[in-house]
């Protein structure tokens, strides 16, 4: 089972499209997915389009009065998705934006390399970005600095939350935590946090070539350069979680 999780906040022009997107890809894969989708007290109309998407694919749909931010709506999905599969060994959680920055089209060698016997996979670093605003490029570039050098020579992007994870793998990283939020930050940041705190749990972490959108967004980029380099920046005090004397679920 390939379960994606999708936090959403004001993407009434993109989300109906990207779920149906999605389930194009995982038809034509021929696997089992569910898609949970965390509305972050949307203003617009994300809701209505989502609840027209009920019928037409395996869906759930949860939903924020007051607005909880990116880290924490990606943690409740994690934990969601963890917690309803039977079989955690073996199925995988997805990470994806809601804004179409992310290819559903993706979603190929992403399985495929996670069917392949990988723990994690996520996006290696320096993969091309399409009609990205400097903005963005900067703010990249700042936050690939303020991660320092472990960061960089691991091969995998930080930043970019389009990954695969093994169920058992958040689960265990769950149990580790004991009810500690395993996300503090917001933004590029807490995908750089998750990484940091899950990968103990790893055996094997593989890579993808990415291909970020930015070319056919409906709306202006929301990252602020100051504020996700600040919040990169906590990353690096973060304490990976213990592994040890934890077994599988």
């Amino acid at each position: 089972m390939i379960r994606i999780c999708i936090p959403c906040r004001d993407e009434e022009r993109t989300i109906g499209v990207l779920l149906w997107k999605i389930r194009e890809v995982m038809l034509e894969m021929a696997r089992d997915f569910h898609v949970y989708v965390l509305d972050d007290a949307s203003r617009d109309e994300t809701r209505a389009q989502l609840e027209k998407y009920r019928l037409a694919l395996p869906l759930t749909v949860l939903a924020e009065q007051r607005p909880i931010g990116y880290g924490r709506a990606l943690e409740k999905l994690l934990k969601t998705a963890a917690g309803g599969t039977r079989y955690p060994k073996r199925d995988a959680i997805v990470t994806m934006q809601a804004d179409f920055t992310e290819h559903p089209n993706h979603l190929h060698p992403l399985v495929r390399t996670f069917e392949g016997g990988a723990d994690i996979v996520a996006c290696e670093a320096g993969g091309r970005i399409a009609g990205h605003p400097w903005t963005v490029r900067l703010a990249r570039r700042l936050g690939r600095i303020a991660l320092g050098r472990a960061a960089a020579d691991s091969g995998v992007d930080p930043l970019m939350g389009f990954r695969a994870y093994r169920a058992v793998v958040v689960r265990k990283a769950l149990r580790a935590a004991g009810g500690r939020p395993l996300i503090t930050t917001e933004g590029w940041a807490a995908n750089a946090e998750l990484m940091k705190v899950l990968a103990p749990f790893a055996r094997r972490i593989a890579h993808v070539p990415p291909e970020l959108r930015y070319d056919i967004r409906w709306r202006s980029s929301r990252v602020r350069v100051l504020g996700t380099v600040r919040q990169i920046l906590r990353v690096r005090k973060v304490a990976p979680l213990e592994a040890e004397g934890h077994g599988a679920a």
